[in-house]
């Protein structure tokens, strides 16, 4: 079944977050650095990002914290890389992908996009390489995530 409808609230991101977090957890690259690392909760941390993707897409929620921090402390324990990074938007792209298409849905791909290049470039530096050549983005690729559960 393939997705029919765009994000329109809340309890939508719920759900795309929840299939994101769930295959991100199990990802060999990415997911060691949410479960050993950081030790991540999602029961507790989902309120928070849903929060944050709320007020990027929605507009309707409160977001205060400082994204930035968990992810300069992870790097310090870890180096982040491109590589990761890359991961991370490809799972993202194959979450909304297989659970929504309209314009939000789109949105919060290009703004998956837009967070990963920022983070990269902040973590490791300006000169960072981002796409293209070696060291860049995993490329994305037709996921099982894509197919609405």
């Amino acid at each position: 079944m393939r997705a029919t409808r765009d994000i329109s609230d809340r309890d939508d991101l719920d759900v795309l977050l929840r299939r994101f977090y769930g295959a991100a957890f199990e990802d060999p690259l990415i997911g060691p650095f949410f479960t050993e690392i950081a030790g991540t909760d999602l029961e507790v941390h989902l309120p928070r990002i849903t929060d944050f993707w709320e007020r990027a897409l929605l507009r309707s929620a409160e977001y205060g914290r400082d994204a930035f921090a968990p992810h300069a402390a992870l790097h310090s324990a870890r180096p982040l890389t491109a590589a990761h990074f890359g991961r991370w938007v490809q799972l993202w792209h194959a979450s909304v992908d297989g659970l929504h298409q309209g314009p939000l849905a789109e949105r919060a791909k290009g703004q998956g996009e837009r967070i990963a290049v920022a983070m990269l470039r902040r973590l490791a530096g300006p000169g960072t390489a981002t796409g293209g050549g070696g060291g860049g983005f995993v490329p994305l690729a037709a996921l099982a995530l894509r197919s609405a559960a």
